[in-house]
């Protein structure tokens, strides 16, 4: 049988992607431009009735500012799936707050973890990242879980996260809390390096108006609204719906391909449904475009092009989550969600339902043992779309499934100054069958302000169908015909990681705070590409060489580093943030694996060295300034140089209820490279927000 390349796009399909795209651009732009008018005419009435005196007391009453005492008092879930304060968490935390965020001037979350300490945060395209942590850079993120609320996002098909599609309204997050370290005795598998959960506000805290609109030069042109309530006393709610439209980066070569439009709207409710149980339901829908560029091979006649083309991408996701206080030191949760993907892109298509479910009982037993277990479920089938002949999942239907219990026990050694946390997950996936992660952590807290603690824990990155099922060809030479392919390998096991890390915390003075971390990662069975075979393949025609290669886990070592975060409040006007972040990376084949070229690609994808600082000023009359400095080591194995750039933001709250603020990105060269041939771009936006509270 004669198999060709099916055409990427027919005039059907161009149309009709003609068409979603400029609905979306419309919908943008009509939507952006009627809350600027709104904005600007609330504005100018507000003016005109504040008197001076007036004005200067609205704007002398900032958002709401932690001091650095009350932030080791935060408390964050991410660690247990209970809350529990910073300061008595036996793990390297960082929790960037709303403030921070806003303050960042980012516009997409990957943009605001540039301030987490360990987080290596790379723009690969004008709608890609690479986001990773402590070493193993790469597009996918594959070492690191992403949560939104407790939901993963993590992708089974492609191991990794699709950031172009991850996108909240940034006004309505109250935090995103980041483990770096394995997480994987709370969270399971793929927890490796690192965990990110990015965590919105209830419902209570966002009753009101909110409204912005933002315009720039490469950030295109954005809008956002949203409206909260109450229903008596015991029901609260809101909803939001956004759009942005972002133009291409620079591409050296020519062809700007990754333009990127969404829409998004969603809701939120929390309910007391007695003193004791609260119930939320949430959800979201989003749709848009997304520009890519890639290679695709044909088979006859011999050849490779490459193609600009546009992401077809849609989903939504409702997850409901139940909490009830047993007594005064017990509790039990049920979460549950539901979320569905879909993509079709110009080589290859998926769409993917994933159902979810996971109990979470917590209990104090004799008081020196605080325990908590759960189990877990998920269902995840999927279908692969073919479009072309080179370009395979078999089988093109799957169903990932997934079982999993834990337990954690946090024993209480001396009362208010030790513990030890040990503690195992137990999961059960389609490709290895059943993995644990156990971990065991110690923390002393010798005063108040002081905190020591280590840990020692085992995490593993499952395969996916990347891993297993992908064959992906691609033309070597053209004459005679020689085809080179990324074949499926059913034989391929977990990635392991045994990591060891030591953490310092301190509040100095009233003003001046340092986290200090160091760890030593051992990896086992990275996954790499072995196994060379040559074939003649006579169909289709002309006859071909096939050069075969098979994911492996062919690759072992070792990474060394650590991270220090100052955060020092100079006056009541100017806070000083800081961190720098050190990592090397030694890895190896193994001696029982064909040699491959992937152990350079681990050891130069991730720089050794990161630094950021961040002075905040709070000035008069509602003024705030905010620059930001970054300076990212070199990625060799990408032929990346380092870089050394800086961001600075300035707002003004010329009334009360409105901020007006322009934010420059990227200042100190016209465009630079962060992870590929793609050059980032110096950029600039001006947003201006309404935000009116609800009595």
């Amino acid at each position: 049988m004669n198999i060709r390349l099916r055409p990427v796009t027919d005039a059907r399909k161009d149309a009709a992607r003609a068409s979603a795209e400029a609905g979306v651009c419309r919908a943008i732009w009509f939507l952006q431009h009627a809350i600027f008018l709104t904005l600007f005419l609330l504005g100018g009435l507000v003016s005109q009735r504040l008197t001076a005196q007036q004005a200067d007391q609205a704007n002398s009453e900032p958002l709401k500012q932690l001091s650095l005492a009350e932030l080791g008092n935060v408390e964050v879930t991410t660690a247990s799936k209970e809350p529990e304060k910073i300061s008595k968490t036996p793990a390297a935390i960082f929790v960037l707050t709303q403030d921070d965020i806003r303050r960042s001037g980012a516009t997409s979350i990957p943009e605001v973890l540039r301030l987490v300490p360990g987080v290596e945060v790379a723009r690969i395209s004008s709608n890609q990242w690479s986001v990773n942590i402590r070493g193993l850079g790469s597009g996918f993120s594959k070492s690191v879980l992403v949560l939104i609320d407790g939901r993963s996002v993590y992708t089974p098909l492609y191991a990794g996260v699709y950031w172009d599609v991850q996108n909240v309204l940034l006004e309505d997050v109250d935090r995103i809390e980041v483990i770096r370290g394995p997480g994987g005795t709370i969270w399971g598998s793929n927890a490796v390096n690192g965990v990110i959960n990015v965590i919105t506000k209830d419902a209570k805290d966002t009753r009101g108006t909110y409204a912005s609109t933002r315009v720039g030069n490469v950030d295109q042109s954005q809008a956002g609204v949203r409206y909260g309530g109450a229903h008596g006393s015991n029901l609260n709610y809101r909803a939001y719906a956004m759009g942005f439209g972002q133009t291409p980066e620079f591409h050296p070569g020519g062809g700007n391909y990754d333009a990127w439009q969404l829409g998004q709207a969603g809701f939120r409710t929390d309910s007391q449904l007695t003193d004791r149980d609260t119930l939320t339901v949430q959800g979201d829908l989003y749709k848009g475009n997304v520009g890519q560029q890639v290679a695709i091979a044909s088979y006859s006649p011999p050849s490779q092009v490459t193609i600009n083309g546009t992401q077809d991408v849609s989903g939504g996701n409702l997850v409901g989550r139940w909490r009830r206080e047993l007594n005064s030191t017990s509790d039990v949760q049920v979460q549950a969600y539901y979320d569905r993907t879909y993509r079709l892109a110009p080589q290859l298509g998926e769409t993917r339902n994933t159902f979810d479910i996971d109990l979470i009982h917590h209990f104090v037993l004799k008081q020196r043992n605080d325990v908590i277990w759960g189990l877990g479920a998920r269902w995840s089938p999927s279908d692969f779309i073919q479009t072309v002949a080179t370009i395979n999942f078999l089988p093109h239907h799957e169903d990932d499934k997934m079982y999993s219990a834990f337990v954690q026990d946090q024993i209480a050694i001396f009362e208010n100054k030790l513990w030890l946390t040990v503690g195992s997950k137990f999961e059960h996936n389609i490709f290895t069958g059943w993995e644990n992660e156990p971990s065991a952590r110690l923390l002393w807290t010798p005063t108040s302000h002081q905190t020591i603690w280590g840990a020692v824990t085992r995490a593993v990155r499952t395969p996916s169908r990347i891993d297993e099922d992908l064959q992906l060809t691609g033309l070597a030479q053209t004459t005679p015909p020689v085809f080179a392919c990324i074949c499926d390998n059913r034989q391929v096991v977990s990635e392991t990681l045994l990591g060891y890390e030591a953490g310092y915390r301190k509040l100095v003075t009233s003003s001046f705070y340092l986290d200090v971390t160091a760890f030593h990662n051992k990896y086992n069975d990275l996954v790499s590409y072995g196994d060379e075979s040559i074939s003649i393949v006579a169909s289709p025609p002309p006859p071909y060489t096939l050069i075969s290669l098979r994911a492996v886990n062919g690759v072992m070592g070792s990474t060394n580093g650590g991270e220090i975060s100052p955060d020092w409040k100079v006056t009541h006007w100017m806070d000083f943030k800081a961190s720098y972040s050190y990592v090397s990376l030694n890895f190896e084949d193994k001696p029982t694996h064909t040699k491959t070229s992937q152990v350079s690609s681990y050891e130069g994808s991730s720089p050794h060295n990161e630094a950021t600082a961040q002075i905040l000023f709070h000035l008069r009359k509602g003024l705030e300034f905010d620059p930001t400095y970054r300076y990212v080591g070199a990625l060799p194995a990408l032929g990346v140089n380092a870089y050394q750039t800086a961001d600075a933001r300035l707002s003004w709250r010329f009334a009360k209820e409105f901020e007006l603020s322009v934010t420059g990105q990227n200042l100190f060269q016209p465009r630079h490279a962060e992870f590929d041939p793609t050059l980032v771009e110096r950029s600039g936006y001006a947003q201006i927000t309404w935000r009116r509270t609800a009595d």
